[in-house]
């Protein structure tokens, strides 16, 4: 059995305190063989530093995936050429920094590939997810692949896991910040969870101060966002692949108290 413990958008530093604080109790529980989270809001709500990947990768992450928010600090382009446990979306043209997926040895010759693919639907330009995925899937280097889907609709996280339905073992969506309770394993045996959710402040709206999002609704002036502080969600998934080929999907949802 190849166990996978995923968890959603980490959202700056309450997020990071949040996994640090239960990650240690999952990981003694659940005995997960790869540890992988959504990374692009770990430096103070958007993109990444080495000194927040570092952080996690000590919390016991072993890989990371990402979205549109990936390149929004510098330094972003310099830790995706020099990490490659930590992922852009494949979908980006293939002149952009870093990789899209990565293949993880496990012991007793087994692997796991882990993919991150940003969608379209309401999101800026990128390549079509699915010609991606059907071009990766033609020299995939495990038949273990989980793949990070970071969308905005449902719809679109929903169609491209019925695609590949068979073909990978789990599409697990991120990006909306907001756990769905739909975790299921479809008609061929991949499972698919429509949003992961979000690791960070409860108190918030999406992981960010609500007073400044709010102004920034009511107004349509830009204002920058902060994480919100306080009471705690842990979100994601736990993934199980038995040897046999089965599989199976639990959600988590923690709250501090």
């Amino acid at each position: 059995m190849i166990r996978i413990l995923f968890i959603g958008d980490i959202i700056g530093r309450p997020g990071r305190k949040a996994v640090q604080k239960e990650l240690p109790h999952l990981l003694a529980e659940r005995k997960p063989d790869v540890v992988v989270a959504n990374c692009e809001n770990l430096a103070h709500g958007f993109g990444i530093t080495a000194d927040t990947i570092a952080e996690m990768t000590t919390a016991g992450i072993h890989c990371f995936t990402s979205g549109n928010h990936i390149f929004d600090k510098k330094e972003a382009r310099t830790l995706l050429e020099d990490r490659p446990y930590v992922l852009r979306p494949m979908n980006y043209p293939p002149e952009v920094p870093g990789n899209g997926f990565i293949t993880i040895s496990l012991p007793e010759n087994r692997s796991v590939t882990v993919v991150s693919m940003l969608g379209r639907a309401f999101m800026p330009p990128v390549d079509c997810p699915f010609r991606s995925m059907d071009r990766f899937l033609e020299s995939k280097e495990t038949d273990i692949v989980l793949v990070d889907f970071h969308g905005e609709a449902t719809a679109e996280k929903a169609a491209f896991a019925h695609e590949f339905d068979g073909k990978v073992a789990a599409v697990i969506g991120t990006h909306t910040h907001v756990q769905t309770a739909d975790e299921r394993i479809l008609p061929h045996g991949t499972a698919f969870l429509t949003d992961a959710g979000m690791t960070g402040a409860v108190n918030s709206v999406i992981g960010v101060e609500k007073d400044a999002a709010i102004r920034r609704m009511r107004t349509g002036i830009n204002e920058h966002l902060t994480p919100a502080k306080g009471k705690y969600w842990f979100c994601g998934c736990d993934i199980r692949i038995e040897e046999n080929g089965n599989t199976f999907i639990d959600r988590i949802m923690i709250i501090s108290k």
